[in-house]
């Protein structure tokens, strides 16, 4: 039901912003909120509820470039410098990596992917249908379907 949205909020949010990029990502982002929302508690206006997820991401994006702008780089590297995740969030980020490479490997090849081009090479949505084939509409249902799936089995298999 939600993708039904996908087209008309990607346009909403281009005329506001005018990086149709940025402006997908977003989107994506704001469907992967929606989607992994834990409320047993059905959405009365999901179309709403996906426009103000994706506003507030995109508001909450724009203060966040603003606070890295106006810091002086030496605090951003040596942030970055001092991190070193503990052995147990190597490990839980390592397994639940693997647990996403095999829900992704349950996907059917074009569906697969539409949606390793779009995150892991940030191919844009008329890049991805040119060089796999298909129509710019196919890109975005095989993307929107692969997030759900994954979040799916991932929510699965944490039950287990």
């Amino acid at each position: 039901m939600l993708e039904n949205y996908y087209r008309e909020l990607v346009c909403f949010l281009n005329a506001k912003l005018g990086n149709r990029q940025v402006v997908e990502d977003v989107v994506h982002d704001a469907y992967l909120r929606v989607l992994e929302r834990s409320s047993e508690t059905p959405i009365e206006q999901p179309r709403a509820f996906l426009y103000r997820t994706a506003m507030n991401l995109m508001i909450d994006d724009h203060r966040r470039n603003a606070v890295r702008q106006n810091e002086p780089l030496a605090v951003l590297d040596s942030d970055e410098r001092f991190f070193s995740p503990s052995p147990q969030t190597e490990l839980d980020h390592d397994l639940r990596l693997l647990m996403l490479q095999r829900a992704l490997a349950e996907l059917p090849r074009l569906c697969r992917d539409s949606f390793m081009l779009r995150k892991l090479e940030g191919l844009s949505h008329p890049e991805i249908a040119e060089r796999l084939n298909i129509s710019r509409s196919l890109v975005e249902k095989h993307i929107v379907n692969a997030m759900k799936h994954c979040r799916a089995r991932m929510r699965q298999w944490d039950c287990e």
